[in-house]
């Protein structure tokens, strides 16, 4: 396994990503204030719902306990989790994963939408992936052939999230 370790310098600095939009600060210091585990959680709902059914079973045999951990730069949080046999599961953040990988919250969401592609954000330093060569390569191939829906951010509105959690 080989690890090839990425960091972003600091926000201000001549060589800094150049992100259209960052989070306003004060919903910055709110978000990092929220406890990981239960995030994670509701995180991997999300994932359960629009990427598991799509992964191909090498890829899921691929993740099997494999840990990953997805941060939102300007937000100030950490999603941890792994593949658990048929669904993604919130993991406890503490040790390192295996792939961690890094983005503002606006370039996530130009991901997400297909506005933008991963190799571009990470050639220029905006897209983090630290850990496992192989895994993050496995990672931004196995999003490429995915036929996501297009994310719409109204989605998250939080009436809509309640009435789906009120559904199940």
């Amino acid at each position: 396994m080989q690890h090839l370790p990425v960091t972003l310098p600091p926000a201000g600095t001549p060589s800094a990503p150049s992100v259209p939009f960052r989070l306003p600060q004060p919903v910055a210091r709110l978000l990092s204030r929220l406890p990981p585990y239960p995030a994670s959680w509701v995180f991997v709902q999300g994932l359960n719902r629009l990427l598991a059914p799509q992964l191909p079973d090498d890829v899921r045999a691929l993740l099997a306990a494999r840990t990953l951990r997805l941060k939102l730069f300007d937000a100030g949080v950490a999603f941890d989790f792994a593949w658990q046999g048929s669904a993604f599961a919130a993991a406890r953040h503490g040790a390192a994963p295996d792939l961690c990988i890094g983005a503002s919250v606006h370039d996530l969401m130009l991901l997400a939408r297909r506005q933008e592609d991963p190799d571009t954000l990470f050639f220029s330093r905006r897209l983090l992936l630290e850990g496992d060569t192989e895994l993050g390569l496995l990672f931004k191939n196995t999003l490429d052939s995915l036929e996501l829906p297009p994310f719409e951010l109204q989605s998250l509105a939080p009436h809509r999230v309640l009435a789906l959690l009120r559904r199940r």
